[in-house]
């Protein structure tokens, strides 16, 4: 796997936000204090770029050079604002296909899952700033290209952003084992957002409440479900289907 680039000390990591480059999230080592600290503190908190306050030996395992207590990840792609996104596809005469990514961390499957999205014509994909996979090389590689293609939009919030999202006009359908209608039985034709989440927990109980419907797959065999990236190509290519179907 690629190393991705980084950036450190808190002048150049500084300058980095100030001039608008896109950073995955920033390490800073506990208890740091002083005038540049907390100039670094207000830009990161009002570009809202994912920060994490680690201890030093952290840093330190991340480069042996002078850090100065904060490390920077340069982002790999570029984030794309999904208001913009939601309105650009309304325009085109399109419906919107959104992937909603709640807390889906294994990097491999984030991949799978955006290639699929990609070649199934999936408008974008949504993430959280925090508690997702991160967008690395190895991600990069996993979608065969797919993550360079694809819209990719990070919010705060997912529950907020499904919330304006359905102000849009998007219906929120979230994919669970427990839920009693199955995917094909769904509406999927209009503008639409998929929510996924993790194989371990699935969909967060704030976002859920957010589903105007809950859809299943169905499963015959042994095992217990698919997995994630598996049942986001089932989904994605059934809207695709009745979209096509429907014009």
């Amino acid at each position: 796997m690629e190393k991705q680039d980084i950036l450190f000390g808190l002048r150049p990591v500084i300058e980095a936000v100030h001039s608008g480059k896109e950073l995955d999230k920033i390490l800073i080592r506990k208890g740091l204090v002083g005038e540049l600290y907390h100039e670094l503190m207000v830009l990161v908190r009002a570009s809202g770029i994912p920060y994490q306050m680690v201890p030093v030996e952290k840093l330190n395992r991340v480069t042996r050079k002078n850090h100065q207590g904060v490390v920077a990840y340069m982002s790999l792609i570029s984030y794309s604002p999904i208001s913009e996104i939601i309105q650009r596809v309304f325009e085109k005469g399109e419906s919107p296909l959104i992937l909603i990514l709640d807390e889906i961390t294994d990097v491999r499957n984030f991949g799978a899952i955006a290639r699929s999205a990609e070649v199934a014509g999936v408008h974008a994909l949504l993430i959280p700033e925090r508690g997702g996979a991160q967008i690395n090389a190895d991600a990069i590689k996993t979608s065969a290209g797919a993550l360079l293609n694809i819209p990719v939009c990070r919010v705060l919030s997912l529950e907020k952003a499904a919330a304006e999202l359905k102000i849009s006009g998007l219906k929120i359908i979230g994919a669970t084992e427990n839920a009693e209608k199955l995917f094909y039985q769904s509406e999927m034709s209009g503008p639409l957002a998929i929510v996924l989440g993790s194989e371990d927990t699935g969909i967060s109980k704030e976002l859920a409440s957010q589903c105007d419907e809950q859809i299943r797959i169905p499963k015959h065999g042994k095992i217990d479900s698919l997995n994630v990236s598996a049942a986001a190509a089932v989904l994605v290519f059934e809207a695709e289907k009745q979209r096509f179907q429907a014009d």
